[in-house]
């Protein structure tokens, strides 16, 4: 997890701590956790980022980086992390905190919009540094939901080629087999105890 700090970001007198590995409720409670622990003053935490009360001589960077690794966490340093991470937090929000509100809505220009940059520009960045494209990250994302809620057992593979928003049933097999290498048909069959790539992957590991 990286962390970068900046003063005067948000409210006066606070500093924003941005940390990498952030991806669901659990990890923002952890992070509060461990900075009210340090004594920090947290005003807000978000995923991929922390508002903390300014202190005095300045924020024990150090102290901060050992917090956050001890709990599989990073520090970001700069600005080109800082922007990755805000795509890869950008995709986990669409595919896996979505409410579905704004159906239809590309992916593309969510990931714009929340960035703050334009789609071409993160997708070059992205690449250069990730080694796969945020269509890549996207797709692999979209099929650990898909893995998700198949493992629920309450919803049928055509109610969630739905509500995934694929054109059809033949879309998701497709996708689903050409990052699994398994039908969902006999992904399902496997059963939670499974093993392997064919397993759920924690959020921050999907690659």
């Amino acid at each position: 997890m990286a962390v970068r700090t900046k003063r005067g970001k948000g409210a006066a007198g606070t500093e924003t701590v941005y940390i990498k590995n952030m991806v669901c409720d659990r990890c923002i409670r952890v992070v509060r956790e461990e900075f009210t622990s340090m004594g920090l003053d947290v005003r807000r935490i978000d995923l991929g980022e922390a508002e903390v009360g300014s202190v005095r001589g300045g924020l024990d960077r150090d102290a901060v980086r050992d917090v956050l690794q001890r709990n599989g966490f990073e520090l970001i340093e700069d600005a080109n992390a800082r922007l990755i991470e805000a795509v890869k937090k950008a995709v986990i929000t669409f595919v896996h905190h979505r409410t579905g509100s704004e159906p239809g809505r590309r992916y593309t220009d969510f990931i714009a919009s929340t960035v703050g940059r334009d789609y071409h520009s993160l997708s070059v960045l992205f690449s250069s540094v990730e080694n796969v494209t945020i269509e890549q990250y996207y797709i692999r994302q979209r099929i650990e939901r898909v893995k998700e809620l198949m493992k629920y057992g309450d919803r049928t593979l055509s109610e969630i080629a739905y509500m995934m928003e694929y054109s059809s049933v033949q879309h998701l097999s497709n996708q689903f087999k050409s990052v699994t290498g398994l039908t969902p048909s006999q992904f399902k069959a496997l059963g939670s105890g499974h093993a392997g790539r064919h397993h759920r992957l924690p959020l921050d590991k999907v690659r």
